[in-house]
């Protein structure tokens, strides 16, 4: 029976477009199986008690098997993302960067918090989330 990862891409809202393709990529891969966790515009909680919000996502991030970083420089920029991947790290959950297609550039944030650095490689990215998860 073929795994199912769960996972939890870590993205700034204003770069949804390599959310969308990174999704996309690993989905068009029928041997890799994958549920994903993150919040997105579609299905996001209606407040802005931040309290209330890491409350929502916390248990997200924790059933993760992986929780991936988009890795541009934009992940330096927002604090959202800095928390999701400290609470990945706080609840020994792994860290995936991944390195949006065509970016030379990597944030700091991601360089500092992740267990593996991939470049937009859908074979890279399968094995590097293979290998960390639990």
């Amino acid at each position: 029976m073929t795994k199912t990862y769960n996972l939890f891409i870590s993205h700034s809202w204003d770069h949804l477009d390599d959310l969308e393709s990174l999704r996309a990529l690993l989905e068009e891969r029928g041997y890799f199986k994958v549920d994903f966790l993150e919040v997105t515009p579609e299905n996001k909680f209606n407040s802005d008690n931040v309290y209330y919000l890491h409350a929502c996502v916390r248990p997200l991030i924790e059933k993760a098997d992986v929780v991936i970083g988009l890795a541009g420089v934009y992940a330096s920029y927002s604090e959202w993302m800095q928390w999701e991947l400290d609470t990945a790290i706080e609840n020994n959950i792994p860290v995936l960067g991944v390195i949006p297609w065509g970016q030379e550039h990597v944030s700091r944030v991601i360089q500092e918090r992740a267990d593996d650095i991939v470049k937009w490689n859908t074979e890279s990215i399968v094995q590097a989330i293979r290998n960390l998860a639990k």
